[in-house]
């Protein structure tokens, strides 16, 4: 593909993110699929749609300086000028007057003249002068939102809840990509098999200190690798991983997973539990139930049983105490993930945020007659908003005085995170992205009291 049409694409890709609230993996994957791209050309467009949409606050304060008053922008050309200055700021392999070119060219084909030329001495303007410095905004917090793009209100809450330095140091990792992890099916390879395999093929391999079937990919495409296209291994985050490791399983367990798409956990749970027992997985969605279901094919788990049900009305399916082991991972705001979404957080709001801390209760309630007396219950989030993770489960204990955090559930959590962690609290552990380098998540586990 040239680099003109590679470039088109990642702006119809941009303008469908930013004006029509597509989402960003869906719609690059769709593109890599559609136009056959080579390596080179599917990580030069991931990298520039990624970019653009991480750094769209810090390149429109950049932008702002070089648009006379407030002249009013038709998306397209907002979103190219976006992308352009994203390149000539961040890439360093690409030469400005091949990113100029290209950004003209493609101004004079989807405008007129009048638009290639402004496009063309907003570039050459910013070439010539460089970019305008942050000094000028005084409140820090603001200074901080514009630095890292991101909303100052996400900043400002951030702040008030774990101060400037910690919410400083997630900002600036948020900008940054985190090493994709992988987990083994231990029934069909072993962790250290996997690691001589994944070598062989020139991938670098270290192991995680989450989980005994983690491994983290430092270098290569695990997507290319045979082991991941024959279920040897599967993606999932680190975090993500420590879910069902904290669910102290054992085989012949029945266990719930409420909310379960796209499948990831349950499957490890079925992995844990060696295929033996039963797994009951719900999705709200139908479609993504199907995913859970094909999931477990693809990794020869044959004991998960996914449907389509809303999990607040599970007990017309369950009866009371029907589970030794119930995980509710929750729906959540997701802001946890925003280095590999970005677009979440120009998406959520404060509003939605108090939304699901709503449905989290719900759910939490809904689900958690369904545990037997000696059951455990894992609750997760991929967030780090206290209202979606400690609030919730403050208030979740306040009305059922029969539940209690299991005090052993930190006991068990691996070595590294006992002794480093800043989000250990008495209602379970918040990870944060810049402390481990994985997604920001919650969890704890509740049980009934004796």
């Amino acid at each position: 593909m040239t680099k003109y049409l590679l470039r088109n694409t990642a702006l119809d890709i941009l303008i469908r993110v930013g004006e029509g609230g597509g989402f960003s993996h869906l719609l690059i994957n769709q593109a890599i699929e559609k136009k056959g791209l080579s390596d080179r050309d599917e990580a030069l467009l991931t990298e520039i749609v990624y970019g653009t949409i991480q750094r769209k606050l810090t390149i429109d304060y950049y932008l702002s300086h070089f648009i006379k008053g407030n002249k009013k922008l038709d998306s397209w050309v907002k979103w190219l000028l976006y992308m352009s200055i994203y390149q000539m700021t961040y890439l360093d392999k690409v030469p400005d007057h091949a990113i100029i070119h290209e950004s003209v060219e493609i101004a004079k084909k989807r405008g007129h003249k009048g638009i290639s030329s402004m496009v063309n001495g907003v570039l050459r303007s910013l070439q010539r002068k460089g970019l305008p410095l942050f000094e000028k905004v005084t409140d820090p917090v603001q200074r901080l939102g514009i630095e890292t793009s991101h909303p100052f209100w996400l900043v400002k809450r951030w702040v008030d809840m774990y101060g400037f330095d910690v919410t400083e140091e997630m900002c600036k990792t948020n900008l940054h990509h985190k090493p994709i992890s992988v987990r083994v099916q231990p029934m069909k390879i072993s962790r250290e098999d996997a690691i001589e395999r994944l070598q062989d093929q020139g991938f670098e391999v270290e192991i995680s200190n989450f989980s005994n079937q983690g491994l983290i990919i430092t270098q290569g495409n695990v997507l290319r690798s045979n082991l991941f296209y024959d279920g040897y291994v599967t993606i999932q985050d680190q975090s993500s991983m420590l879910v069902a490791e904290m669910l102290q399983l054992q085989e012949e367990m029945t266990v719930l997973d409420a909310c379960s798409a796209p499948g990831g956990k349950a499957t490890h749970i079925a992995e844990k539990m060696s295929n033996k027992g039963v797994v009951f997985a719900y999705d709200l969605h139908e479609k993504k139930a199907k995913l859970v279901g094909k999931k477990a094919l693809e990794l020869d788990l044959s004991i998960i049983n996914a449907k389509q049900a809303d999990s607040r009305d599970l007990a017309s399916y369950h009866e009371e105490s029907s589970f030794d082991r119930i995980l509710l991972d929750a729906p959540c705001s997701g802001l946890g993930v925003l280095r590999g979404k970005p677009d979440i957080k120009y998406s959520k709001s404060e509003q939605d945020i108090e939304k699901l801390a709503s449905i989290q209760i719900e759910l939490l309630e809904s689900v958690s007659s369904l545990l037997k007396k000696d059951g455990k219950l894992l609750y997760s989030t991929c967030t780090v908003d206290k209202h979606e993770n400690d609030n919730v489960i403050e208030k979740f204990l306040a009305s059922h005085q029969d539940f209690e955090v299991d005090s052993s559930f930190f006991d068990g959590l691996p070595e590294i995170i006992k002794k480093n962690s800043i989000g250990i609290s008495k209602w379970g552990v918040q990870l944060f992205p810049q402390e481990f380098d994985t997604d920001g998540f919650f969890l704890t586990r509740l049980k009934k009291k004796r």
